[in-house]
């Protein structure tokens, strides 16, 4: 079982930064690849980017490319999504997610564990 709680959410002006962290609970976690998904009002949850289980593979949609970063610290057990040049369209409820494997996975079907969510909104 493995346990995941998001921060770092909040209100940004657009072409502003914010970062999330997405805190695991369990001793598995190093052994598994995360991802960020998003949901807008009224729009289904989408890919934001993925990691592998040592952090040496990550990609991400492109329509985040160049201005999100994906990373992880398994010594403390955290993923990051680092958020640069925010746009009003970046705006939702950003998921945390694991797999249960250890190779990078972009669908919500690949991941098994979620979080519940914190929410970024983009102001114009």
């Amino acid at each position: 079982q493995v346990q995941l709680v998001e921060s770092g959410g909040g209100l940004v002006q657009a072409g502003g930064s914010l970062r999330l962290s997405c805190a695991a609970s369990g001793r598995t976690f190093s052994s598994y690849a995360m991802g960020w998904f998003r949901q807008a009002p009224g729009k289904e949850r989408e890919f934001v980017a993925t990691v592998n289980w040592n952090g040496g593979i990550r990609y991400s949609a492109k329509s985040v490319e160049g201005r999100f970063t994906i990373s992880r610290d398994n010594a403390k057990n955290t993923v990051y999504l680092q958020m640069n040049s925010l746009k009003p369209e970046d705006t939702g409820v950003y998921y945390c997610a694991s797999r249960i494997l250890g190779s990078t996975g972009s669908s919500t079907g690949d991941y098994v564990y979620w979080g519940q969510g914190t929410l970024v909104t983009v102001s114009s």
